[in-house]
């Protein structure tokens, strides 16, 4: 390319960190990423300029901070990726006044409606794509109006707001990214608490769709600019995490063929009627017991945490934002190749790792070469004490984390 290309992060995660690698990987070149502070995910690394700024969640601040970047980088081709729901959400808002950055990801309309999970099952209707049985509220409700009768499904049941970008701005003690309510009475608290915080979007009470970890599935799409779908890969979850607001975050994957995801077309035709553009990011379950009821629980207007299982898979994520968004073409990439992507150490995925099958997958393939971790990045590694040692810390804590936070029985899974 004749550019010199330019990777603009806002965020420090284990996704910043993740695409952070691909461009490195795919075009070999430092990563910028500016966040409110440093974390392990990215700290000490040579493959990302982190600069700290506390208010870089505010729009004014995120603004010049960018526009300041652009205007010392002139030239290079800029492309910029968020790392989190508010700050992918912060881009979308304020793309017009990005215009110079390549900004993979959809339009303001997409984020003010399917972003919101009441809107996003509406749009499933329209093209029969499935989802679990849902009601949704707009205020406060007392426990006899949350009774089984009144819901349609049983308890246990799933509560979550519908807007999770407006949500994490309310901060509050207990605070969950999923919640479970065993009775109606609970229920009614854990919705009356949310809309006490300041949160005042629509929240969502869910059927619990039965089956643990190893029952999800993590389907990602990657739209050009034109709106064509031109990528998809689909990732069967090992195992998640689970402390409390980590809860449903990948933590292994192993990547099956998208031919084996029924719904991955219907989802492919709503994104192109949609007009969307960029990553979209699905949490789907298949319910236990059955070889195809899938069930598609959010979408996200991002590439997902976990996105390296991805590029793992051959489909760089790099590439995709760099190349394919502002191309042309009709010719859609459906990976079928398998690999086994972690972020925790392998051992603990098989430990923890319900299903046996599975288990055996990840093993062979591990044996086969076809095995990655995100943080264990050889080029970052070599010669770089601090950032060794800071990831072997970030491995050892997860056995600590799952010993403390891992059930001895699931009886379901969300997001």
């Amino acid at each position: 390319m004749n550019k010199t290309i330019t990777p603009v992060l806002l965020g420090a995660d284990l996704n910043c960190y993740n695409v952070a690698r691909a461009f490195h990987m795919q075009y070999g070149v430092k990563s910028y990423a500016f966040g409110r502070y440093a974390i392990s995910a990215t700290k000490y690394s040579r493959i990302i300029n982190f600069r700290s700024i506390p208010d870089i969640d505010k729009d004014e601040v995120m603004l010049d901070t960018l526009h300041r970047f652009a205007d010392a980088h002139i030239g290079d081709k800029l492309v910029l990726i968020g790392c989190t729901d508010d700050y992918a959400a912060m881009i979308i808002r304020n793309r017009e006044e990005l215009s110079d950055y390549v900004i993979p990801y959809p339009n303001e309309d997409i984020l003010n409606t399917v972003s919101r999970k009441a809107e996003f099952y509406e749009t499933c209707d329209k093209f029969g794509i499935p989802y679990p049985a849902t009601v949704v509220l707009t205020e406060k409700a007392t426990a006899d109006s949350l009774t089984e009768d009144k819901l349609g499904f049983t308890y246990p049941i799933i509560v979550k707001p519908s807007s999770s970008v407006e949500y994490w701005k309310h901060p509050f003690d207990g605070m969950n990214k999923v919640y479970f309510a065993k009775s109606p009475e609970e229920a009614e608290k854990i919705v009356g608490e949310i809309y006490d915080s300041g949160y005042n979007e629509k929240m969502i009470l869910q059927e619990l769709i039965a089956g643990g970890d190893s029952q999800m599935r993590v389907f990602t799409t990657f739209s050009d600019c034109h709106g064509k779908v031109r990528a998809m890969c689909l990732g069967h979850t090992m195992l998640e995490e689970h402390t409390p607001k980590g809860l449903g975050n990948h933590a292994a994957i192993v990547t099956e063929p998208v031919s084996s995801l029924p719904v991955a077309e219907k989802i492919k035709e709503m994104l192109e009627a949609m007009g969307y553009t960029g990553f979209a990011n699905f949490d789907i379950k298949l319910r236990e017991g059955t070889e195809d009821d899938f069930r598609v629980f959010e979408i996200n207007l991002r590439q997902g945490r976990s996105n390296f299982y991805l590029t793992s898979a051959g489909l760089n994520v790099a590439r995709l934002a760099t190349e394919v968004f502002e191309s042309e073409g009709e010719d859609c990439e459906r990976v079928e190749k398998s690999v086994f992507w972690h972020h925790i150490p392998k051992k603990v995925a098989y430990t923890y790792t319900e299903d046996a099958e599975l288990v055996k997958t990840a093993k062979k393939l591990a044996k086969e070469g076809f095995e990655y971790s995100s943080v264990w990045y050889k080029p970052d590694l070599m010669f770089n004490p601090m950032r060794f040692i800071c990831v072997a810390e970030q491995l050892r804590r997860q056995n600590k984390k799952f010993k403390i936070y891992y059930p001895k029985k699931t009886n379901g899974s969300a997001k």
